[in-house]
């Protein structure tokens, strides 16, 4: 293990914790490694992916996270890859093929690739030693960042018979850290912490009022010109619109968000790491997996939304553990903004029943086919919550998830079809004949009908999939598929959609309670007359940390009374028929029913839901007119008026 260590990583000890944790996992224990950003958690299974006798399967919610980490196993010639939505399908078959091979010791990949067919054909036939989770805190329903794909890590790790889990989070709340040890039966001896406190961090916050914030921000800036620096907004366009402001003011600075094109997001990346560029106005899309050790400034320009990603966007400061400033420009301004995103989030009642419907309607054939897609579009429920909706379901025993597939695959001949076929004798060449013959061709692609396949030869979906696999991997065929479809068995269809559908509701209005309390929690912070690094590390559960550090913003004798927003006009002065007549009208003619008062709330909060998307909400009159309004206060104002 020392040895390792020092000679592939260069390392001449490890950092603490970190032994602790690969010792477990070497010892073929679960472990968990929870140490604040920046502080090596890679490594714990870096270095025992080399000394482990199978592949580690790491799961990872960001490509950027994986993309960073890979260049740095490359970098250190250790033998690693990933299969992620940017590659082509032939790309992705080289990499399994090095699986295959023995040739990989680490293999990276999102959550959602589990889910499909052909990539679980292909995990059964390669043996794991590990399976890593980073960003562990989002198996969590209790954690900031919940992603319900991540629920099913635990039957994931079952079904493909691997042995031992490394969970590795920088934020994880006690509650969240008792959540991840039960769901993978880590031992409380093997859960690693080592202390949230970073002594190199000087937490500032400055109660700033709205209007004057850009000019405090291009002030604070200026006097620290030059040094590496990032400034977190909440919405795409004011990331664009204060890089610009910034660069006007003799600060050059690059926007960062997920609407920018992937490749001018790499370029901004590598100018930033290189130094080219030394700012960077940034949604939290930006940031995970940076590995550049000298940011000396981190500024909140718009409040985080919670004390989690706060913890998370500060960590990316000071990892050289030098000095540097972490600054929140605070106020209550964009409070409405960080509530909407979570009000969006929550189904409504009709949208619920809606899905229980469709499942009781498929309850008669034992099995739920569907499209993610198009139940999201009619059940008017976003994809993330419908994900968690359906994985509520699966927890309730209704229904278990068997496969997804993809409904359609298409290939294209790269060598003529008799040559195709040269290649197999008997049996083998039969089939591969009525793969041809029963496929639809169109000019170029022919479309697979895997019915015809069955009736024709008797031959199960999967050994089609496989066989087009191998025809794509020996250069044969070109190799497409699209309309990724849900099975499951439905396993419980005596319930009650009307009582189901309440619980259900009520389970996601206490959720919407929780993260509104989230952000709650965090003004609070902000606004504490305790030292803020010991406020911080103690939400966190460290008791260790110092009730002083000497060096933020309370210590130096600033507490932080946060300025209200200003004030708006009464709704009750409002033209209720001017701001939403327009939207009630084209709702009625595409739907034929009015809109609930829930779903004019949103409309006139700007809160985008899939129904909205086919009435071209955002072209009516009146979206978004009152996003600057709490969401609860238009709700009682809109019920009122209907």
């Amino acid at each position: 293990m020392h040895s390792t260590l020092e000679q592939v990583f260069g390392y001449p000890q490890f950092r603490p914790g970190q032994e602790a944790a690969v010792s477990a996992v070497l010892a073929g224990r679960s472990a968990a490694a929870i140490f604040p950003t920046g502080s090596g958690k890679s490594l714990c299974y870096q270095l025992p992916a080399l000394l482990l006798p199978h592949l580690t399967l790491v799961v990872s919610p960001l490509l950027a996270l994986m993309q960073d980490q890979l260049a740095f196993l490359h970098r250190h010639g250790i033998a690693a890859a990933s299969i992620d939505s940017v590659q082509r399908r032939d790309e992705a078959s080289e990499v399994m093929a090095r699986a295959r091979s023995g040739e990989l010791k680490i293999l990276m990949i999102s959550v959602e690739r589990l889910k499909n067919e052909r990539f679980r054909n292909f995990l059964q036939q390669v043996p794991i030693s590990l399976l890593v989770v980073d960003e562990a805190h989002c198996i969590s329903e209790w954690g900031h960042n919940f992603r319900p794909d991540y629920l099913k890590l635990p039957d994931y790790q079952r079904q493909f018979d691997i042995p031992q889990v490394l969970l590795l989070t920088a934020t994880a709340t006690p509650k969240v850290i008792a959540d991840m040890q039960a769901k993978f039966a880590i031992a409380p001896d093997d859960v690693v912490t080592t202390g949230f406190y970073r002594p190199n961090l000087n937490l500032l916050v400055e109660p700033v009022r709205g209007a004057d914030k850009r000019r405090r921000l291009v002030q604070w800036l200026g006097e620290r010109a030059g040094q590496p620096s990032i400034v977190y907004v909440t919405l795409q366009r004011t990331a664009e619109q204060i890089a610009e402001h910034l660069s006007q003011h003799g600060i050059e600075a690059q926007a960062y968000h997920a609407g920018l094109p992937h490749e001018q997001r790499e370029a901004i990346q590598r100018r930033f790491m290189g130094g080219q560029c030394n700012c960077i106005v940034a949604t939290i899309a930006f940031g995970m997996g940076i590995d550049k050790s000298d940011i000396r400034n981190v500024a909140h320009f718009d409040l985080p939304k919670s004390i989690e990603n706060y913890s998370q966007e500060i960590g990316r400061a000071g990892r050289d553990g030098l000095p540097s400033d972490c600054l929140v420009l605070a106020n209550r301004d964009s409070l409405n903004v960080l509530e909407n995103f979570i009000y969006g989030d929550t189904p409504e009642l009709a949208g619920i029943r809606c899905v229980l419907d469709e499942l009781k309607a498929a309850a008669a054939d034992g099995q739920w086919e569907f499209l993610l897609g198009p139940l999201a579009d009619k059940s008017n429920i976003r994809q993330l919550p419908l994900k968690t909706l359906l994985v509520q379901l699966e927890l309730r025993r209704l229904i278990a998830p068997r496969y997804a597939y993809f409904a359609e695959y298409r290939f294209k001949f790269l060598i003529e079809p008799q040559a195709l076929l040269e290649h197999f004798e008997g049996e083998r060449q039969a089939f591969v004949s009525a793969i041809i013959q029963t496929s639809s061709r169109a000019r170029t692609w022919a479309t697979v009908d895997f019915d015809g396949m069955y009736q024709l030869y008797h031959a199960e979906r999967n050994r089609v999939v496989k066989a087009l696999d191998y025809f794509q991997e020996k250069g044969w065929v070109e190799l497409e598929s699209k309309q990724m479809t849900e099975v499951y068995n439905v396993l419980e269809a005596g319930f009650d959609v009307q009582a189901l559908s309440a619980e259900l509701h009520d389970y996601f209005t206490r959720h919407e309670r929780g993260e509104i309390a989230r952000i709650h929690a965090m003004l609070e912070l902000f606004a504490t007359d305790h030292c803020l690094g010991y406020r911080l590390a103690q939400y966190f559960g460290d008791e260790s940390a110092p009730q002083r550090c000497g060096h933020c913003s309370v210590c130096h004798g600033h507490v932080a009374r946060l300025p209200e927003p200003p004030p708006l006009p009464v709704l009750v002065d409002r033209d209720f028929n001017a701001l939403c007549g327009d939207f009630i009208n084209r709702h009625e003619q595409h739907t034929g029913s009015a809109p609930s008062a829930e779903r004019v709330t949103r409309f006139l909060c700007g809160i985008s839901v899939p129904l909205f998307t086919k009435l071209k909400a955002r072209t009516i009159p009146g979206y978004a007119q009152l996003e600057d309004y709490p969401y609860a206060e238009v709700r009682h104002w809109v019920q009122a008026a209907l």
